[in-house]
């Protein structure tokens, strides 16, 4: 009997963090309803925090070279609060204290977390003043912000960025219509690039996409995927008027539980499923509350 495959779910636009103290339990619902949040914040908001908290070195961890390195004091500054929105976010996610995470990063510059937190996929973007983190419990997640003025055609001309039935749609646009069709293009495609990684990334031009009955951002041809390689959900949002960002996210398909062993040899007591209270050398456990920064306590055993 055939498989009926999710249908996929466009990306939620934005959600504005003013700073750190959030309001994360909106990302952490938007994560427990969907499994994935895209959020955007501006450097400056953040700036006065990052400056003023005496733990920088220690949360900036292994990136503190890097940020001591940075000779210009703005791009040491945009460094700073790009790192530390990264690991608040992943914090939000997971439910830990931000000054457990470490990031790494792929060879492309994407970050990784490291530490308590590699139970999340998160991918950053920055233009101007604008940050765009996305973080993901289900799957890979890549997020691209572009100012919505920018002329990419010189960057990447159709032919290198487009495939073929890409660029005969361009063609029959009308002149006025046709850059705002490649921004999107290129928006999306980064975001899409970011989310394969870079062991998976195909040039531009062998990606096609279309819009789907809902106009939000699809790949052509995507009825031919194979379930395995999970469900992809995109989007495009304007954000502030001024900015562009594109998103994409591969759900996984879930992996199957693997049941408890049951040990039915060890006990030598008659009735092996009499009920016993806790012995000299056992622990109780109780659930202990994990503070997050989301301004709320979770509960984890």
């Amino acid at each position: 009997m055939a498989l009926t495959r999710p249908r996929p779910e466009p990306l939620d636009a934005p959600l504005h963090i003013a700073g750190p103290e959030g309001p994360w339990d909106e990302v952490g619902d938007r994560l427990d309803d969907t499994g994935r949040a895209v959020i955007r914040t501006t450097w400056g908001q953040w700036l006065a925090a990052v400056l003023l908290d005496p733990a920088l070195r220690p949360l900036l961890g292994s990136d503190w070279p890097r940020y001591r390195q940075t000779a210009a004091a703005a791009g040491r500054m945009r460094f700073a609060v790009s790192r530390f929105v990264v690991k608040h976010t992943a914090a939000a996610a997971l439910g830990v204290p931000v000054d457990t995470l470490d990031l790494g990063y792929e060879p492309d510059g994407q970050p990784r977390v490291r530490g308590d937190g590699e139970g999340v996929e998160v991918s950053l973007a920055h233009a101007g003043e604008l940050i765009v983190v996305g973080v993901s419990r289900t799957g890979p997640i890549g997020v691209e912000v572009v100012p919505a003025d920018r002329d990419v055609s010189r960057e990447a001309p159709p032919g290198h960025l487009c495939t073929a039935e890409e660029r005969a749609a361009l063609a029959a646009l009308p002149e006025s219509e046709r850059r705002g069709r490649l921004l999107w293009l290129w928006t999306v495609k980064e975001a899409h690039a970011k989310a394969l990684g870079p062991g998976l990334r195909r040039r531009s031009c062998a990606v096609g996409f279309v819009h789907d009955d809902g106009g939000h951002p699809a790949l052509a041809g995507a009825a031919d995927q194979g379930a395995a390689a999970g469900v992809w959900s995109f989007a495009t949002h304007l954000v502030e008027d001024r900015y562009l960002v594109g998103a994409a996210h591969r759900r996984l398909p879930a992996l199957p539980a693997v049941p408890a062993p049951v040990d039915t040899g060890s006990r030598s007591a008659p009735a092996p499923l009499e009920e016993r209270g806790p012995g000299p050398g056992d622990h109780l456990r109780f659930l202990r509350p994990v503070t997050s920064g989301r301004g709320e306590e979770r509960w984890t055993p």
